[in-house]
Formats: structure tokens, C-alpha cells, sequence
């Protein structure tokens, strides 16, 4: 990374020189990140600060200015910039580094990460795993049938507030024809 790290932004500047330091020892994917997240942290602060320094410049609405104070917000509305792109090139070269380290990998599909018991009891030697596994195995069975059953009493109902729904209807409809 050919940009140092900004001091500011709430940090001493001190601050930055030790993880500085650290940083260029590890240049691993996980340290990149964390820095990655600081600089967008860093980004946050700076564009809140230039967001704050607009918010109190006043409109050119025909009051005169004083020069001296004009020039001095313009000054530190042009640095804040200046770091700003600063921040985002230091961001673009994280991101990339990060691309970088990462495009050899394979990705890993997410069900070779969740680890699951498999139903032939032949891997488990104990009798008091396969009784569990058996016992679970026997409940999952049952929660299955009480599902359906759920599912069918769920439809029956909807069916009958549908019915109740149409009846209401026309009953209404009917009372309008009357009146």
C-alpha cells in the first residue's frame, strides 16, 4: 500500500504508526480487511465533516463576506477532499489486494460446513448414539405428520373464511339493493 494512513479522525497520530508498522509485517487477507474497514470507517468521518462544514457555509444571498473566513472554509473544504480521495485510492488498493489473495480459492459449499449426522446406523459402534439417532430420526417422522396435518387444517380454515368472506359479500350487496 504506497498510501500511509490518514492520523486524524478521532485517533492520535501516534496511533496509526504502530498498526502501520503491524500491518506491513502481516499483510494477510484478515488484516487487510480490518484495515479496509477502518479507511471506510475513516471515509464516514471525513464525508460527515465536509457534510457539517457545508451545512454551516452560508448562501451567497447578496450579504457581503469576509474574505479571510470565505477563504479559510474554502481551504478546509478542498483539504477534506483532497483526503477523501486519498481515503478512497487507499481503499481501492485494499480491495484489490484482497481480490488478489482471494482469487485462488475455490469456494467451499455451504453444506460441506454444516456438519449433520448420517442415517445408516453402520458408523456408530455405541448402541446408545444409534437408540438416540433412531429416537430422533422416529420424532422427525412425527413432526413431519403433524406438519401435513397442520397444513391441511390451515386449508380448511382458509376455505371457510373464504366462504364466510363471499357470504358477507352478498349479504351486504343484498342490503345496498334494498336501501
Amino acid at each position: 500500500m504506497s498510501t500511509p494512513p490518514l492520523a486524524g479522525a478521532g485517533m492520535p497520530p501516534g496511533a496509526f504508526s504502530g498498526t502501520q508498522a503491524q500491518a506491513a509485517r502481516e499483510v494477510n487477507t484478515a488484516s487487510l480487511c480490518r484495515i479496509g474497514q477502518e479507511t471506510v470507517q475513516d471515509i464516514v468521518f471525513r464525508t460527515m465533516e465536509i457534510f457539517q462544514l457545508l451545512r454551516n457555509m452560508q448562501l451567497p444571498n447578496g450579504v457581503t463576506y469576509h474574505t479571510s473566513t470565505y477563504q479559510d472554509r474554502l481551504a478546509k473544504l478542498q483539504e477534506h477532499l483532497r483526503q477523501l480521495s486519498i481515503l478512497f485510492r487507499k481503499l481501492r488498493l485494499v480491495y484489490d489486494k484482497c481480490n488478489e489473495n482471494c482469487a485462488g480459492l475455490d469456494p467451499v459449499p455451504i453444506e460441506q460446513l454444516i456438519p449433520y449426522v448420517e442415517e445408516d446406523g453402520s458408523k456408530h459402534d455405541d448402541r446408545g448414539a444409534a437408540s438416540q439417532l433412531r429416537f430422533a430420526s422416529e420424532e422427525r417422522r412425527e413432526i413431519m405428520e403433524v406438519n401435513k396435518k397442520l397444513k391441511q387444517k390451515n386449508q380448511q380454515l382458509k376455505q371457510i373464511m373464504d366462504q364466510l368472506r363471499n357470504l358477507i359479500w352478498d349479504i351486504n350487496a343484498m342490503l345496498a339493493m334494498r336501501n
